[in-house]
């Protein structure tokens, strides 16, 4: 129709290569790289799963980040696991659970991110994980303001599974 189309562009997931790297096939810093090389992709999707205990390390940061800008591969979002449960009904372990996710939005921005993906996952009855699970958010999100990071929730099991639910939990 002659309009001005942009075209459809794909990231990579790390986690679809999660075999290799747990197995130490390949490397963290690999990713960009072989993402790049070996399938032709410029967009990848971290997982802090294979990296976490690296998220205070700047100079580790500044090599992931540096290695992807080298190629031309953008880094575009962080997926956050066992950091806790942000819908948990437990207020300590909550609270606890916010804290650990806000180093993983400043990881994010350090890396030259737009985003994190969460879950909203907690223990209790639907409607006190909603609860909480949408103040945890709302947290998260104010925090992730002056960082210029999305909070992406994902519908990933328990009741974050159910699409109604988890866009009450969200809106």
């Amino acid at each position: 129709n002659g309009a001005n189309v942009t075209p459809m562009q794909i990231g990579l997931a790390q986690w679809s290569l999660h075999r290799a790297l747990k197995s130490k096939k390949i490397d963290n810093l690999e990713f960009a790289k072989i993402a790049k090389e070996k399938f032709d992709i410029n967009t990848v999707e971290y997982v802090n799963q294979f990296f976490f205990d690296k998220a205070k390390n700047k100079t580790y940061l500044s090599e992931l980040r540096q290695r992807s800008d080298d190629i031309g591969v953008k880094n575009l979002l962080i997926m956050i696991d066992d950091e806790g449960s942000l819908g948990d009904t437990r207020k300590r372990r909550r609270y606890k659970a916010i804290e650990n996710h806000k180093k993983w939005v400043e990881v994010a921005q350090f890396i030259g991110c737009n985003h994190i993906r969460v879950n909203a996952a907690g223990n209790g009855n639907e409607e006190d994980v909603s609860k909480y699970a949408s103040e945890s958010l709302n947290a998260l999100g104010e925090f992730s303001k002056s960082y210029d990071i999305d909070i992406i929730v994902e519908n990933h099991g328990g009741y974050s599974s159910n699409a109604k639910w988890l866009s009450e939990v969200i809106e």
